[in-house]
């Protein structure tokens, strides 16, 4: 792999597991907007006999690749961590295997990190883009916040509801990262959701206002495979509640009802995916309960209609 002494404004972290599939495109994103300042760290825990570290060789003369193989660490968010800590940056991304840069993201990264720096912020968000599994559009993954600086603790208020931020999005103040613990190795599924919670309480957050990074939809995503439990799908998401509810308090008006029906109306979805369409019912209850005022919030604050929509958009073209 091709590796530089220079100091490097931007680390993007890469937790590979078996990532062969989607790599190629991944990487082949990347490349296209990285420059000689961006190391590129990526931790594979595959089973694979080396198929992702051939991916990734292909394209070590464009781009400064730094891989170790993990067999011992599967989870994703405990190789985040360890890349956090081995990170030379001040700034770091995320980008998993099956994610994507879309045109622009480089020159977008280089700016964040400028205004980063001048204005303290620990963490700055983006929407972004749903895509299929052979990289078809799927429509916009929007945030529920207006661009610029935002108040951290707004922010996380409105973000207790749902989380709306594509992993591939954020960039990240190093420190504090490391200051606010990094990502908890029991939270499997909502690990990214408690990070972003955790950073929005340290400080304000830069909001940006274009979607340059792509989150890709797949039979074989977390999202998809992680759902099958509906009860730890369930445990997963009301962890990250109890634990930020009493950091929040006073919330604003119907921001814990909101809260409530998103965790029940995101199972409902997931068992639904699966035949068990008997949920729906006590779920939208739950939305109608919280009134006209209430569905339009719910609506704004979970971009529900984003997130399903690219789903079903994939399924009736039979493409996810």
């Amino acid at each position: 792999m091709t590796t530089t002494d220079e100091v490097p404004w931007l680390s993007v972290i890469m937790p590979i597991h078996n990532g062969a599939h989607f790599l190629e495109a991944t990487l082949a994103s990347a490349a296209a907007e990285a420059d000689a300042g961006m190391e590129f760290l990526c931790f594979d825990s595959g089973d694979d006999n080396g198929a992702s570290r051939e991916v990734a060789e292909r394209f070590a003369g464009r781009m400064d690749i730094r891989w170790t193989a993990t067999p011992d660490l599967k989870p994703w968010t405990s190789k985040t961590n360890l890349g956090v800590r081995q990170a030379r940056a001040a700034h770091i991304v995320m980008l998993h295997q099956d994610d994507l840069w879309l045109p622009g993201h480089g020159r977008e990264l280089a700016k964040t990190v400028r205004d980063m720096s001048e204005g303290n912020y620990p963490l700055s968000i983006g929407p972004s883009r749903l895509v299929g599994s052979k990289g078809q559009d799927a429509g916009s993954w929007n945030l529920p916040f207006r661009p610029g600086r935002i108040a951290g603790r707004e922010l996380a208020s409105t973000l207790l509801v749902q989380n709306t931020i594509s992993v591939p999005s954020p960039v990240v103040d190093r420190a504090a990262f490391l200051s606010a613990g990094g990502m908890d190795d029991d939270l499997w599924y909502t690990a990214d959701w408690d990070l972003y919670l955790k950073l929005a309480l340290l400080g304000d957050v830069l909001v940006r206002p274009g979607a340059t990074t792509a989150f890709r939809l797949h039979g074989g995503s977390l999202t998809m495979t992680g759902s099958g439990n509906i009860a730890e799908f369930r445990a997963q998401q009301e962890a990250v509640l109890e634990r930020y509810l009493p950091q929040l308090m006073p919330l604003r008006s119907g921001v814990l009802a909101r809260a409530r029906a998103s965790v029940a109306v995101n199972c409902a979805l997931a068992a639904a995916s699966r035949g068990q369409l008997g949920a729906l019912a006590p779920a939208m209850m739950r939305v109608l309960l919280l009134g006209p005022w209430g569905w339009y919030r719910f609506l704004h604050d979970t971009r529900l209609v984003d997130r399903v929509g690219g789903r079903l958009l994939l399924k009736l073209a039979r493409k996810l």
